[in-house]
């Protein structure tokens, strides 16, 4: 591996950018052992989270654009993770649940990504890998409010 600028190494945002692609990296290399991407766990997730969704509505909600989520949720249902059903009163909404196996599936899937998580905070102590979580939940919160432009704030190139 080369050797880091030292110049960079004093920016948070280059070390959070640098740290994020090896964990989604890694995480990724866990999954594809399952046949499974990280988009197909974000769909699980959301379903499990909140519930039956309309593909659009599900779409947005995680940021992914109509036509890729119409293969996720395609590779999905080809898995019987999910079920598609067609709204009676509209024929172009498609509702997305997910299905017993797809609970089950998710379960495993974050059971994978908790073992990422300890791989790549292994240098932490438990309180120290709190924190860290806390102090990214309020980054993250603000990142959102601000990608959502539910306030003033500094623009998305900034920093």
């Amino acid at each position: 591996m080369s050797e880091i600028p030292p110049s960079l190494l004093g920016f948070t945002t280059y070390l959070l950018s640098r740290t994020g692609r090896t964990a989604r990296s890694r995480l990724a290399a866990r999954l594809a052992e399952r046949d499974m991407k990280p988009w197909h766990m974000a769909v699980l997730s959301a379903l499990a989270d909140f519930g039956p969704h309309a593909q659009r509505e599900l779409a947005s909600r995680l940021g992914i654009d109509r036509s890729d989520m119409v293969k996720i949720v395609d590779d999905l249902a080809i898995a019987g993770l999910v079920e598609r059903a067609r709204d009676t009163a509209d024929r172009r909404r498609v509702t997305v649940t997910s299905s017993p196996a797809g609970r089950t599936v998710l379960a495993d899937l974050q059971a994978e990504a908790l073992g990422v998580q300890r791989e790549l905070l292994a240098p932490l102590s438990t309180a120290e890998q709190a924190q860290l979580a806390a102090l990214l939940r309020r980054v993250h919160a603000h990142v959102h409010v601000h990608e959502e432009g539910q306030g003033p704030g500094p623009s998305a190139s900034s920093g």
